[in-house]
Formats: C-alpha cells, sequence, structure tokens
C-alpha cells in the first residue's frame, strides 16, 4: 500500500495475532486511502471477532472508517463479559479440534453444538449464521469468513484455560449436569428399571441414580470419572456462577 501512512496501536492481547514487527505502540502502517480500518487490521493479522473500541486521534470510529493521513489508530480487544448481536439466545458451535472443550462446556449446561468430523470452513461458518451461533475457534482463517453470525479466538490449547477463557468472555449461564456431552441433548432424570437393559451387570448393582439424555438416549451415572467431573464442575461455578449440584 502506498497511500496515507497512520500510527497503528494494537491493544496487548491482540499483538500475538500481528508479525513481530508490528507489535509495538504507534506503528508506522501504510494504507491505500480507501480501504477500511476493519481490512487495515484484518491485513496487521487481527481477526474482526477479537476487536472492540477502535479510536482514531481518541474519537470512536466504526470499523467501516477510511484512515487519514497522520491520524493515530488505536485498537482494542473486546469487552468483557461480550454480547452477541441482536435477540438471539447465547449459543455455541465448536470446530473439530475442540472436542474436550466442548464436553465440558456440556457438561456445565452451556448450549454447545459440536461437529466429530471436519466438515470445512464454509459449512462451519454457515451453520453459525443458520442456527445464530457463536464459533469458536483457533483457526484465524476460520473466523474472518464474512458469513458467520459472531465468532471467537481459542486462546489457549489447554482445556482448562480455554474453559475459563469462554466463560470468562461471555458469562453463559451455568446449568450443570442438564445436558448430553456426547451430543448436545436434554438430560432426565430416569430410574433404573427404565435404562436397566443398557447398563453391565456391575453397574447395574453397584449404582441407583441415573440420568438419560432425551435425544441419543445415553444413559448417565455417578462413576468412576464423577470426581473429576465434580471438580471441572464444582471451580466453574465458584469462579463463574452457577449451581454445582446434580
Amino acid at each position: 500500500m502506498n497511500g496515507p501512512g497512520i500510527q497503528l496501536t494494537l491493544a496487548p492481547e491482540l499483538r500475538l495475532f500481528a508479525p513481530p514487527s508490528r507489535r509495538a505502540e504507534r506503528v508506522p502502517t501504510a494504507t491505500d486511502g480507501a480501504s477500511s480500518l476493519g481490512h487495515v487490521v484484518e491485513s496487521a493479522g487481527v481477526p474482526l471477532t477479537e476487536v472492540g473500541r477502535i479510536l482514531v486521534d481518541g474519537q470512536e470510529v466504526p470499523v467501516s472508517y477510511v484512515p487519514g493521513a497522520g491520524q493515530s489508530v488505536e485498537v482494542f480487544g473486546v469487552d468483557r463479559p461480550q454480547r452477541i448481536p441482536g435477540d438471539a439466545p447465547l449459543r455455541f458451535l465448536l470446530d473439530v479440534h475442540l472436542g474436550t472443550l466442548a464436553r465440558r462446556m456440556r457438561l456445565l449446561g452451556v448450549d454447545t453444538a459440536y461437529e466429530n468430523e471436519d466438515i470445512g470452513d464454509p459449512a462451519l461458518a454457515t451453520r453459525s449464521a443458520a442456527e445464530q451461533r457463536v464459533l469458536l475457534s483457533r483457526d484465524r482463517g476460520l473466523l474472518r469468513r464474512r458469513e458467520l453470525f459472531a465468532g471467537a479466538y481459542v486462546y489457549s490449547d489447554n482445556p482448562d484455560e480455554q474453559l475459563r477463557d469462554v466463560l470468562g468472555r461471555f458469562a453463559p449461564a451455568l446449568t450443570p449436569w442438564t445436558r448430553c456431552t456426547a451430543c448436545n441433548g436434554p438430560l432426565r432424570q430416569a430410574d433404573k428399571d427404565s435404562v436397566g437393559d443398557r447398563l453391565e451387570s456391575g453397574t447395574h448393582r453397584s449404582y441407583d441414580v441415573f440420568a438419560q439424555c432425551a435425544a441419543c438416549e445415553r444413559v448417565y451415572w455417578r462413576g468412576a470419572h464423577h470426581a473429576r467431573l465434580e471438580r471441572i464442575v464444582s471451580e466453574a461455578v465458584e469462579e463463574f456462577g452457577g449451581v454445582a449440584t446434580p
């Protein structure tokens, strides 16, 4: 670009997206004189899903603003908790690489769609728009697709940190133990007689309290992994609110 030069400052949390040479404050940045700030910011490597306020010479402007020569542009991260567009309920869609996060969000009762197979970026973006779901991904290219309803970059590859990041960013209501971790369907209480034919003999003898998914009919009980799941639930509820008792 050989147009007007601006001074671009990215918020510290956004600098990881930019090449090292563009991570300082007030980086001289050439523009073409016609492109919006949204285009300029994306050209710097930052997905617009991660952008909050933009200030030009101290005044807030929309991403459609076309900067002029010599202007100082400050780009901030999203405010937390982040509100999604319109009146749609807060629901999520996770890409194929976030299976553990998907199961943990469902464990906490958060409406979370997830594809076990890679259906491709266009199909994910189309589903996000059709179902008005916030797409979570670590793929910056996917988050730049224009048809997305809304999206968010998952900053860590550690499931514990991923969960804290999403809960802190969107503040979804937590209703633990109400969703199937396998398919996202609603759970309902089930008596032993009604699910007995789905249980191994040892499970049938050892447990009396069961839940069953109304969608896929998977059966749940407080088995060997329950203590680990309780830890995940209790830590999330303690920090972000909700009801921990199943």
